[in-house]
């Protein structure tokens, strides 16, 4: 039986009311948003509009103009990594950061922004007082993500906001793994910035992601073209979200979107995330019972993601053994995060990384750790 362990990646398979709804804006809304006062263009922006809202829902943002849409939450953190950072400005990140933070500022670091890395903590995932020690320093930027794409650690984000508020340090929040099985609370928490995607926890269609920016920020849009409003005017619109969404939008992406969403709180983010966290302990505990197998336990866990290493059987032999023989789809190598892997100890190699979804059943998971159980025992022989 196939199995699909990679919800990490992106969420498989979608709500059938996602698939409706992406068909629904193909077949039906023949319009663009803000482009024309015909029917199809109202449809178009009506659609837009609710899709919006319910992003600011699960944000916890009560303004939705203030919700942007993007491509995916890499752009989104480009967005702000190079519309609000200036040469001769300093950013702190933590050290289980994907590459979408940390090679936009490898890039920003050739034009004179200097990054410095906090270390993980002993009991947790970011060293606090450490992160409190250099956030006293005023840096114009803090970047953390809020769980883990490689492990599923839940990073202390209340304290750490709590840190950069005190200091009047912006906090920009990676909520691409996190966005639909943890709470953002993004006002009330007062974080500077979010960016998330829309296609994995929010089980939306790739090609959608979201970016919040609190008011008083000044976050330099990286594009410039038609926006549907102000077109009488050579300048890019100066307000939200007209200011960083130039272009037609993906609006069956949106479409799909504002569907997951809508599955999510039907649902209810409480109860996805116990389901998922639920299936990650169980494999936790099955996976420490191997011998040689080292599972890379976070301190707290915040999704259902899982890691390991096996003695020193390569992760990408074991993926693809699982997928050839078992058809059970699972990540192996870096996932794109080779600081988070040398802060874990597993680089350049990285991990066997298995990320159950909401649809992911227990058999699934027992399945998986039979199947695994039979190829490390083949290569022990």
């Amino acid at each position: 039986m196939p199995v699909y362990l990679d919800n990490a990646a992106t969420s498989f398979p979608k709500p059938p009311g996602v698939i409706s709804a992406v068909a629904g804006a193909l077949s039906g809304v023949g319009g663009s948003p803000g482009r024309g006062s015909h029917l199809h263009a109202r449809q178009a922006m009506s659609l837009m509009n609710e899709c919006r809202a319910k992003a600011a829902q699960v944000l916890g943002v009560s303004n939705p103009e203030r919700v942007i849409f993007t491509g995916n939450a890499t752009e989104s953190l480009n967005v702000v990594l190079k519309g609000f950072l200036h040469p001769g400005d300093r950013v702190i990140i933590s050290a289980m950061e994907h590459n979408s933070v940390v090679r936009p500022l490898e890039k920003l670091s050739t034009l004179g922004v200097a990054y410095e890395i906090v270390p993980r903590g002993r009991c947790e995932d970011l060293d606090i007082k450490a992160l409190e020690k250099v956030v006293a320093t005023k840096p114009a930027l803090a970047v953390m993500v809020h769980a883990s794409n490689v492990n599923g650690a839940l990073m202390p984000l209340d304290r750490a906001a709590e840190i950069c508020a005190r200091y009047d340090v912006p906090l920009l929040l990676d909520a691409a793994q996190s966005a639909g099985v943890q709470p953002i609370l993004a006002e009330a928490r007062g974080l500077g910035m979010v960016a998330c995607s829309g296609h994995k926890s929010l089980l939306g269609p790739a090609g959608v992601g979201l970016l919040y920016v609190r008011p008083d920020l000044e976050v330099s849009q990286l594009i410039e073209g038609g926006t549907g409003s102000r077109s009488e005017d050579f300048n890019q619109p100066e307000f939200c979200p007209d200011r960083y969404e130039s272009g037609t939008p993906n609006l069956p992406g949106l479409a799909g979107l504002s569907a997951g969403i809508d599955f999510i709180l039907g649902e209810g983010i409480d109860r996805i995330r116990e389901h998922e966290i639920g299936l990650a302990t169980i494999l936790e505990n099955k996976l420490s019972e191997i011998s040689g197998v080292r599972v890379l336990a976070p301190c707290i866990r915040g999704t259902g993601t899982v890691s390991f290493v096996a003695g020193s059987m390569n992760p990408t032999d074991i993926g693809f053994i699982l997928d050839e023989a078992f058809e059970i789809a699972v990540r192996t190598g870096l996932h794109c995060a080779p600081l988070a892997h040398r802060t874990l100890g597993t680089f350049p190699e990285g991990s066997v990384r298995v990320s159950p979804g909401y649809s992911t059943t227990e058999e699934e998971i027992e399945f998986f750790l039979k199947s695994l159980g039979s190829i490390l025992g083949k290569c022990r022989r």
